[in-house]
């Protein structure tokens, strides 16, 4: 049963009616041929966990969003998938699942430093598993926590349902425990404080923007949060001489931070895109959307072949549990800027992609989708939920711009 208060259906109406996300998708190939790759997430979805098999805690928070991101284009077919049901029984069921006991040490994924990277769920052994020591979808990382938030909000927009907007906003009012003044200001990545990274400042950006426009009662709150993370974030180093994003900041001796010129990773460049169309949404300020334009062509240009097709630099056999993931975000992303920016260019990016995941990249028999959107399907050992729904993310952001 949907739990939606009188007030909150109101400030959704208002959001509906003023945003973009109300089009329908009206390409009968595009919209097909997401419904498709929809269907078969299914396959990974464990109902009595509320979480995807064979990935990740934050990678289902992902599964969930782009379920949410087609639910909105396409409320028919979201009744037909069971997506409302989906959505109840992943906020009642993934806060009891177990996780790792501990994340696994590992090489990052960039070349520059060490990281703690945790490995796919599926390779975890039970007895390193254990519940988590937090409520709800709180856990040590604040990029996780982010993910889940930004997938309760989603959710929230197509149902109403009030439980899953009040979450978004306790997960952040945990995430604001994670920021200082180091580095001048921003978020940690995680609750040991020893790494600012790009990808939890920007999801703390993405979130604060995204809650000043639903909750009217506390927007100049959530709105002040999101101008002043925007505002230290442009200035921390962050975003280099190409417009591009790199992984992090390295504190130095003296205590001053500095960009760590790591890769610049696919979902670094998604995440920011996304926050900085809240904030226009949020203030009619077109600055935002310059920025986002800038950040988006420079980032097509770095991650696309020849061909037009995004790779994510480990590809096809070095991306781990995370990396698979990357690409489908930045994607998603680009949708949401071209929805109030629209280029030809970042159209065409979107469709030119959608059409070789699916010609290239699939399992004909049973429409999953691998981690190489040029092919072979099996490239890299996949595919699984992560790959299968990075790739749905581009399916989805496809049936939007032809709408």
């Amino acid at each position: 049963m949907v739990s939606a208060t009188w007030g909150g259906l109101v400030a959704r109406a208002a959001f509906l009616l003023s945003s973009p996300n109300t089009e329908r998708a009206s390409d009968p190939i595009y919209s097909r041929n997401a419904h498709d790759a929809l269907a078969a997430l299914g396959n990974w979805y464990n109902a009595s966990t509320g979480l995807w098999t064979t990935t990740g805690w934050w990678n289902s928070a992902n599964c969930l969003q782009v379920l949410a991101d087609s639910a909105l284009l396409d409320p028919v077919g979201a009744q037909a998938l069971n997506i409302s049901h989906i959505m109840a029984s992943t906020f009642s069921r993934a806060p009891l699942a177990p996780v790792p006991a501990q994340p696994a040490q590992k090489r990052s994924l960039s070349t520059g430093t060490d990281a703690t990277l945790r490995p796919p769920f599926a390779r975890r052994r039970h007895h390193d598993l254990k519940p988590r020591n937090y409520g709800g979808f709180l856990n040590d990382f604040y990029d996780d926590e982010g993910w889940w938030a930004l997938a309760w909000i989603r959710s929230w927009d197509f149902t109403g349902d009030s439980r899953y907007l009040e979450t978004a906003q306790a997960i952040f009012e945990d995430m604001r425990n994670g920021t200082d003044t180091v580095c001048g200001g921003g978020i940690w990545w995680s609750k040991e404080r020893k790494y600012k990274n790009a990808i939890a400042n920007e999801l703390y950006l993405n979130v604060a923007a995204s809650l000043a426009l639903r909750v009217p009662a506390r927007k100049d709150h959530y709105l002040g949060i999101a101008r002043q993370q925007w505002d230290w974030f442009k200035k921390s180093g962050m975003i280099n001489s190409k417009s591009l994003i790199n992984d992090g900041l390295k504190i130095q001796a003296d205590g001053t931070c500095a960009n760590n010129g790591d890769r610049a990773w696919s979902y670094n460049q998604g995440v920011v895109l996304g926050g900085l169309v809240e904030l226009y949404k949020a203030t009619g300020d077109k600055a935002y959307l310059d920025q986002a334009k800038r950040i988006a062509q420079a980032a097509i240009a770095l991650l696309s072949d020849n061909t037009g097709v995004i790779r994510e630099g480990c590809e096809p056999s070095n991306c781990g549990g995370d990396g698979t993931q990357f690409k489908g975000i930045f994607v998603r992303n680009l949708r949401y800027l071209y929805t109030v920016a629209p280029q030809d260019a970042f159209r065409r990016s979107i469709l030119v992609n959608a059409d070789s995941i699916w010609e290239h990249n699939r399992d004909q028999g049973n429409n999953w989708l691998g981690v190489s959107w040029s092919g072979p399907v099996n490239a890299g050992g996949g595919p699984n939920a992560s790959t299968h729904s990075s790739a749905t993310d581009v399916l989805v952001a496809a049936m939007a711009v032809v709408a």
